[in-house]
C-alpha cells in the first residue's frame, strides 16, 4: 500500500503559477480580516446565499438535485425531504452548518471524519453512513444525465481505515511539525482522501466539506461567504481532469499532484476575488437599479437573473427583475430567450 509521508513536501519545489497563487491567497487573507471587522453585519447577507449554493452545487456535481424553490425551503427547514435526494441535500446542509459553527472543535482525525459522514446520511434509510466502505469502488466522472465514466481505482476496503488514519496524522505533522503552508497541505490531503475513496458513497461531497473545514481551521474563511462548491461545479470538467492527471501512478507513489493543487488554489483565489467584489457592494446605499448595473459591469458575456441575484444578495427577486427590465428599457442591456432559457448581455 502507498506510504503517506508529508515530510517530503518540504523538499518539493513548485512552479511560478503555484507560488503566485499562494502569495495572492495570503494577500486576500490579510485583507479578509479588515472586511470582517468593518462590515460584520452586512457580510451576514452573503452567508445564507453561500450555504444554499454550496449545498446545491456539491450535490449537483454528484447528480443529486431538486428544484430551487424546494432547495430554499429545505435549507430554511420549512418542508420535509420527500425522497432520498432531498434527504441527502438536507444532510449536507446539516454537516455544513456544523463546520461553519464548530470548525475549531472538529479535529482532523479518522473518527471525526466518520462522524461527519454519518451526519451526511442521517436523514436517509442508508446504513453505511459513518462506516468505511465494505466493497471495492472507483472514482467516476458524473454527467448531468446520470452517466458515469470511471477515472481511477482507489484502495481496497481492507486498506482504507489505516490509510485515512495515516493521512490525518501526516496532515497534522505537515501543519504543526514540518511547517508546510496549509495551501499546499490541504489540496495534498484532499487529493489523497479522494484516491483512498473511503466510503461506499459520499466521497466527493465529503472531500468538499473537508476542504472547507481545513481552510477554516487555517484561517481562510472564504467558504463562509462565497461557495467553493459552486466554483467547482462551474469548472467540473477541469476538476475531473486535474484529479485524473494527479492520480496517475498514485498507487506506485510516482504521481504528480500539481494539477490538483493548482485547481484547488485557483478555485480559492477565484472565490476571494468574488468576495472582494461583493463586499464592496454590500451595505452601500444604492438603489436596486444601480446595484444591478454595477453587478452587470463585473460580468463579461451573457448572464442570467440568478447570476445577478448571487451578486446582489441584499435585494429580492422582484427588485432584480424590475431593475433588469429598467436597464433593458434604457438600452444598457438586452434580453434574449424566454422562460428558463432567458439571458441578458450588455450592449
Amino acid at each position: 500500500m502507498r506510504n503517506f509521508d508529508y515530510s517530503l513536501l518540504r523538499m518539493r519545489t513548485f512552479d511560478r503559477e503555484v507560488i503566485n497563487y499562494i502569495g495572492l491567497i495570503h494577500e486576500f487573507k490579510g485583507r479578509q480580516q479588515l472586511y470582517l471587522e468593518q462590515k460584520p453585519q452586512e457580510l451576514e447577507t452573503l452567508v445564507e446565499m453561500a450555504k444554499i449554493q454550496s449545498t446545491e452545487s456539491s450535490n449537483a456535481i454528484e447528480g443529486i438535485a431538486t428544484t430551487k424553490a424546494r432547495l430554499k425551503s429545505l435549507m430554511a427547514d420549512k418542508i420535509a425531504p420527500r425522497n432520498r435526494r432531498e434527504k441527502e441535500i438536507k444532510g449536507y446542509k446539516h454537516v455544513l452548518n456544523v463546520i461553519h459553527e464548530n470548525f475549531d472543535y472538529v479535529p482532523i482525525r479518522k473518527n471525526y471524519i466518520l462522524q461527519l459522514h454519518k451526519m451526511l446520511y442521517q436523514f436517509t434509510e442508508e446504513r453505511f453512513g459513518g462506516s468505511f466502505k465494505d466493497i471495492p469502488n472507483e472514482i467516476d466522472m458524473v454527467f448531468p444525465d446520470g452517466r458515469t465514466v470511471p477515472l481511477f481505482k482507489p484502495l481496497e476496503p481492507f486498506e482504507t481505515p489505516y490509510a485515512v488514519e495515516r493521512i490525518c496524522e501526516e496532515y497534522d505533522k505537515a501543519i504543526n511539525k514540518y511547517g508546510i503552508d496549509p495551501l499546499i497541505a490541504i489540496p495534498v490531503f484532499i487529493h489523497d482522501f479522494l484516491c483512498i475513496h473511503p466510503f461506499n458513497d459520499g466521497n466527493g461531497r465529503m472531500s468538499r466539506l473537508l476542504t472547507t473545514l481545513l481552510l477554516y481551521k487555517s484561517g481562510f474563511v472564504i467558504g463562509k461567504y462565497i461557495s467553493l462548491e459552486k466554483k467547482i461545479e462551474m469548472t467540473k470538467d477541469e476538476y475531473y481532469i486535474a484529479l485524473q492527471e494527479s492520480s496517475r501512478n498514485w498507487h506506485e507513489e510516482k504521481n504528480d499532484d500539481t494539477p490538483f493543487i493548482k485547481f484547488i488554489l485557483g478555485t480559492i483565489a477565484a472565490a476571494y476575488r468574488d468576495f472582494e467584489e461583493r463586499v464592496n457592494m454590500v451595505g452601500k446605499k444604492m438603489s436596486a437599479r444601480d446595484m444591478v448595473e454595477k453587478a452587470i459591469r463585473s460580468k463579461i458575456g451573457k448572464f442570467t437573473k440568478n447570476d445577478i441575484m448571487e451578486l446582489c444578495p441584499e435585494i429580492g427577486r422582484g427588485s432584480v427583475e424590475n431593475a433588469l427590465k429598467a436597464l433593458c428599457e434604457e438600452g444598457i442591456i438586452k434580453k434574449e430567450g424566454q422562460g428558463r432559457a432567458t439571458f441578458y448581455y450588455a450592449i
